[in-house]
């Protein structure tokens, strides 16, 4: 399976993520641990959490997916054969437990790593922009981590090409740690805000791509066709609708199953395996809930699209 390089940091991933959102929300433990041990052993390496999931949950106060997945490196003995990227900076329970100011990410990392039960942190990413933080400041806590060997590599995640692009200039110019990876929102539904200017950004610069929403909040696993099908996940229905219910949005789904029907795949395959042809792309992220739907998921990384396949997908979602 041919690994992506993950900018200049010497970590390199498998074409797929796993999306650990939905450890300790919509996947129990026992289903978390099924789903890790399925996708270490389907050659897959690279695991994104963050500190914040997921409070979105009635009674939960963040850190459950990462403590989940700290239970599973502790019991599966597998941590070496994986990489595991966490996030700091979207607002956690308790006075000043946000942003990037340097006081936060030094506990904030503590407590990742307590939670995750490992010794270091593979991808370390910014979840959200800190205008309200000097780059320098954050990028010298990070440089602290860094030499401490609490955190390998760093990343951004939500931020804009011009504010991405001023952090790199920021680290070239006082000699820090330098974001080497981007988590943008992208699929085939959403190419405009990445393909426009953050995408010549990172292939300029040389960093990796590890997108979220790689299967628009569901639509393109095409189990969205009408009104009656948002009824079965009340939690993005509205998402969903926003975004997808529109001609462009029927468009892409008609090209994903005609193209998924002449290659026997499914539509999230064609879907993920789309993404994972741009070059820019190092994997995008995903998630699943069983072992069944995980299995579907990975087998996008065994699927090649041709040059025509790509070319009708793109022009499905053009999107100017």
């Amino acid at each position: 399976m041919q690994m992506k390089p993950l900018g200049r940091s010497g970590l390199a991933t498998a074409p797929l993520v796993f999306g650990g959102n939905v450890f300790g929300w919509t996947a129990d433990e026992a289903t978390s641990f099924r789903l890790l041990d399925a996708f270490v052993d389907g050659g897959f390496n690279l695991i994104d959490t963050a500190d914040v999931y997921s409070t979105w949950v009635q009674g939960h106060t963040g850190g459950e997916s990462e403590t989940i997945l700290g239970r599973w490196l502790k019991h599966s003995g597998k941590r070496d054969r994986v990489l595991i990227a966490t996030k700091v900076g979207k607002p956690m329970a308790g006075e000043g437990r946000t942003g990037l100011s340097p006081r936060w990410i030094r506990q904030a990392v503590d407590d990742s790593l307590r939670r995750l039960q490992t010794d270091r942190i593979d991808l370390y990413q910014s979840h959200d922009d800190d205008a309200g933080t000097p780059f320098e400041d954050t990028l010298a806590a990070y440089g602290e981590l860094i030499r401490a060997g609490k955190v390998r590599a760093i990343g951004a995640s939500n931020h804009t090409a011009a504010r991405l692009a001023e952090a790199l200039d920021v680290s070239e110019r006082l000699k820090l740690p330098r974001y080497e990876t981007l988590q943008p929102l992208y699929n085939l539904v959403d190419r405009a805000a990445f393909e426009a200017e953050l995408e010549p950004l990172v292939r300029e610069r040389g960093l990796g791509v590890i997108n979220f929403f790689g299967l628009a909040r569901g639509f393109l696993t095409g189990k969205y066709r009408s009104e009656a099908d948002l009824a079965k996940s009340s939690a993005r229905g509205a998402g969903v609708k926003a975004a997808c219910f529109n001609e462009r949005g029927w468009r892409i789904l008609a090209a994903l199953d005609e193209h998924a029907a002449a290659l026997k795949a499914t539509p999230a395959q064609v879907a993920l395996a789309w993404q994972m042809a741009r070059p820019t792309i190092s994997a995008p992220i995903a998630s699943a809930t069983s072992v069944a739907q995980l299995e579907e998921l990975m087998g996008a990384a065994r699927l090649t699209l041709g040059a025509a396949t790509i070319a009708a997908l793109d022009r499905a979602s053009a999107w100017c």
